[in-house]
This record gives C-alpha cells, structure tokens and sequence, in this order.
C-alpha cells in the first residue's frame, strides 16, 4: 500500500485498462505535433532539432511526473515567442556561449516551477483577471504573427525582434521573395479553409506540411524556396548550465517570466481538460512536472514547453484516459523523427512560416477583442495596455502592471461597496433596521448612544468610512460598536477599530463592542484590540451591548 501511495505522489495517473484509447489518443496528439514542432523550432531560431527534441522531452516528463491525466505538453506559440527573445538577447551579448545560457534560461524556468509547485502555489497562478490574461495572450499571439512577416516574404528574420521587423518592413517588402510568399499565402489559405470535417480527422498543419512540400518540388525550383535542410538527428546534444556574470540577472528574470508562461498556459490548459474529462488536476504537481520537462528538455536543447490545448483536446477526443497518452505521444513521435529525418529536410521555411503565422492568429483572444468595449471600458483598456506592453516592451511589466491596475481598480469597487455597511445610528427611524427592542433601549439612551454597525467582509479600503464615523463620536456619551456580522476584516481595519476605540476612551466615553466571528474575533485579538477596555464591556449580542451603553 505504501509503495502505491509513493507511486501515486512521484508519478502522473496511469491506467492500463485504458491503454487501447491512450495509445490512440497519443498517435493523433503526435501527428499534430510534428509539423509545429518544427514550425516553432525555426521560428525561435533555435532551429528545428530544438522544436523536435522538445515536443519529445517536454510532451514525456510532463506526462510522467505531472498531474493531469490526459494533457499534453509541448512547445507552444506562447514560449516560443518568449524563447525567441531570449535566444536573440543571449546570442548578441555572447554569441560563442549565447545558444547554451539560452538553454540555461529554459532549465531556469523548470527549476522555478518546480519551486512554485513544491511550496503548493499553483492555485495562485491562474487568479488573474481575464482582461490581463486576454491582452498577454492576444500580445504574445501578435508578436508570433509579426516575428513571420520575413520568413512569409522569402527573407530571414532581421535583428531587434518585433521593433526591428516593423522598422525593416519596407525593405523587405522591396526585396520580397514572390515564389516563397505565394507558397506561404496558399498554405495559409489552406490553413482557413480546410472543411471542419476533414479537420476533424486530419490536422490541418499536417496536410498543409505535406501539400506545400509536394508543390515546392513539383513547381518552383531549388534555388527559389528555401528549405530546411538536411537535419542530423542522432542523440541530443547536452547543454550543462552556462552563465555569464554580465547577464545573470537577465538570465533570471527571463527564466522567471518563462516558468511563469508555462505555469499559467499549462493550468489553463488543466482546466479545459477537466471539463471535458469530469475530472480534477493537481495543480501543484502539474507544476513540478512541468518544471522536470522543461530542465530535461534545456538540458538537451530542446525547446520549452508546456500544455497544449490543441493536442490535449484532440488527446481526450480521440479516447485518452491517463497519462499512458503522453508517454505513446512522445514515443510515436520519437520514431516518426528517426525515421522520416531524411524527408524533412525538403520542406520549406515559407510553409513552417505560414503554420506559425496562423499559431499566432489563433492565440489572439478574437472573442474579447470584439466585445470587451461593450463588457466594460474600463477592461478593455487594461486589456489593450497589456497588449501593447506585451508587443512592444516587456512581458513582466506588461502582466504586473496589469494585475496592479485591475486589482486597484477592483479593490475601489468593492470598498465602494462595503462602504454602505458602514453604518452609524442614534435615533430610530424608519430606516434603522433594529429589532423593536433594540430601538426602545435607543430611544431610552435618549440620543447619548452612538451604534456604529458594521456587516459584510472588511478590507483597507472600507478603513476611512469607519474614521468618518468615529469623527462624530465627541456629540455621544457612549458608543457601541456592533461587529457581530463581520466575517472577516484585514490587519488596517482593525487598526481603524483600535483608533476608533482610543478616540472615545480618551474623551471618557463609554466603549461597548459586540464581539464578531471567530476570524475576525482572532485578527481583532491578536492586533490587541479587546485588551483596551474591560471585559465587562464586550457583550455577545446588540441587545445586551445597548442595554449596558443605555444605563451607562
């Protein structure tokens, strides 16, 4: 028992009896693989070996060590991009060691999801508002569809990324390639246009990867379409960690917005899965497992990665059941890049372009886009900002700063809300929503009792109601503080209480509170709150703090 308990913790969810769907599901996962792995291989320029080696490693650890039963990971539109950048700043500032510090980069990223999944912060990742999540994913999408405006014009991708590629568009329009790009534009019509019924059944990238192949030999010459090449596959390469001390720093950070990438890609893509398998993931280990992938894979240059919505849907549609899929994926796919090396090496550099432009198209968030000034302006601003952040200036500053506004601009919403259960009587009057007794034992206090009622959860933003409140304390007698109906409030709310409190005890008034729930209770106990007046004083209902403040 304890060796299966052991089994259940280190690896993924597996299930023999489900072996004949896993293996099904893991062949049609690794037919749409190939072609994007090698589309996203030469599109991040650490070449196509890079794209194929990490759908084979990513797609294999994640499934053995993660924890969800049917994902599958591999290299995605979104790390690529994030991975192309690195490559580009790595290989400008050390071209002799900028390949492997990349990599370096990639195991970085393992290493700190694996820290994120250990200390149990994976429910964390995803509680992000939509409108920063959508505006990431729609920039990463856009510069994924930018970064392929060279290669879909015949010509290598020019230096300084997106602001370079944007600055060179008029030279390479002067210099465009006609038979690449006509290549390119028919695949990806192609791409649009293939029936859902045969897309069903066939990936599109697949047959666009073959049909682009046959028409480039077939019609244009050698010498016109750029290929491939001759691919030498054979073991591996090992990348051991490479820094250098001018770009630590950089190395980090990057690491940390990749790991960051992957975590958020792959518990989203956990969550489609669980919807559509009835089940539940384990979010932290789905993290460690992520993070062995992508150590494993950085470690043998290959790209990083991370779950997959396409091939997981299409894994679950096709009758997978546990992680045995992700396994036979990677193994199907393994021996397909064995032994049809020799074949790839004709395929051409526009159509890889055109299945990437169409990656980036389909990462962009059209249904928010479309409607998010109608949803709320205010989302859709925050969503464009983040967009334009992504594109054109930096990923981490792009979500932090996005998470920073939503969160303000949320918290003034709520405090806004809370602020009505601030509530304050001395009288009775038809709106005072006291039990009769309560308002007789007011009336009898004869305007010298102060109710100040709170109800509702309290945060920060609630703390100046209460010191509006409690200004009017000086015309009072006595105050009672009803806090029964409070759930829980924040360390600055009971400051604000504690203040309120010393107010009235430095004008000799009389302080009566009605002690609140258990958390609350604590949070006010632990600030000292309670040791300010006597027990005596602190009653467990209105009727009794009244009766006392009404004979005080």
């Amino acid at each position: 028992m304890k060796i299966m308990l052991d089994h259940q913790r280190i690896f993924n969810h597996f299930e023999l009896k489900h072996i004949r769907g896993d293996i099904f599901g893991g062949v049609t996962a690794a037919v749409i693989s190939l072609p994007m792995a090698l589309a996203f291989g030469v599109a991040s320029g650490a070449g196509p070996v890079a794209g194929l080696y990490g759908a084979v490693l990513v797609g294999l650890f994640a499934a053995l060590f993660g924890g969800t039963s049917t994902l599958i990971s591999e290299p995605t539109g979104p790390m690529t991009v994030v991975m192309t950048a690195v490559l580009t700043t790595m290989m400008a500032s050390n071209p002799e060691n900028g390949m492997a510090m990349a990599f370096t980069v990639v195991m970085i990223a393992g290493v700190f999801q694996i820290i994120l999944g250990a200390l149990k912060l994976g429910k964390y990742i995803t509680l992000m508002p939509y409108s920063v999540i959508s505006g990431f994913m729609s920039g990463i999408g856009l510069i994924l569809v930018l970064l392929q405006i060279a290669p879909f014009l015949g010509q290598a991708p020019p230096a300084g990324g997106v602001i370079g590629t944007l600055n060179s568009v008029p030279e390479l329009w002067q210099n465009i390639e006609i038979s690449e790009t006509l290549l390119a534009s028919a695949s990806l019509a192609v791409l649009f246009l293939v029936p859902k019924r045969i897309a069903s059944k066939v990936p599109p990238q697949l047959i666009v990867l073959v049909l682009g192949t046959i028409v480039s030999l077939l019609v244009f010459s050698d010498d016109s379409i750029r290929r491939i090449g001759e691919i030498s596959i054979g073991l591996p390469t090992l990348y051991l960690p490479t820094f250098s001390q001018e770009q630590l720093t950089t190395m980090v950070l990057d690491g940390m917005v990749l790991g960051t990438l992957g975590c958020i890609d792959s518990l989203l893509t956990a969550m489609i899965s669980d919807s559509l398998t009835r089940k539940e993931h384990k979010s932290n280990k789905e993290l460690v497992g992520q993070g062995v992938a992508n150590v494993v894979s950085g470690l043998f240059g290959g790209l990083p990665g991370a779950g997959a919505t396409m091939g997981t849907v299409v894994n679950i549609q096709a009758g997978a059941k546990s992680a045995f899929s992700g396994v036979a994926r990677a193994i199907v796919l393994l021996v397909v890049i064995f032994g049809a090396a020799s074949l790839t090496e004709h395929i051409p550099l526009a159509v890889l372009a055109a299945i990437a432009l169409k990656v980036g198209l389909n990462i962009l968030d059209w249904s928010f886009i479309k409607r998010a000034h109608r949803v709320s302006k205010l989302s859709a601003s925050i969503m464009y900002g983040v967009m334009l952040l992504t594109v054109f200036f930096d990923l981490i500053v792009a979500v932090g700063l996005g998470v920073f506004i939503a969160n303000i601009l949320t918290i003034e919403k709520l405090s806004q809300l809370q602020t009505k259960n601030v509530k304050s009587f001395s009288d009775t009057g038809d709106d005072v929503p006291l039990k009769q007794e309560e308002k007789s034992l007011l009336d009898q206090a004869n305007g010298r009792v102060l109710l100040m009622y709170l109800s509702g959860p309290m945060i920060f933003g609630v703390s100046k109601a209460i010191a509006r409140e409690h200004n009017t304390i000086q015309k009072y007698d006595c105050v009672v503080l009803d806090l029964l109906d409070v759930p829980l409030l924040d360390t600055t709310i009971s400051i604000a209480i504690e203040n309120t409190i010393k107010d009235a005890i430095d004008s000799n008034k009389g302080v009566f509170i009605v002690k609140p729930r258990a958390q609350a209770k604590k949070t006010l106990e632990r600030v000292g709150v309670f040791e300010l007046i006597p027990g005596t004083q602190l009653c467990e209902n209105r009727m009794e703090a009244l009766s006392k403040a009404a004979n005080y």
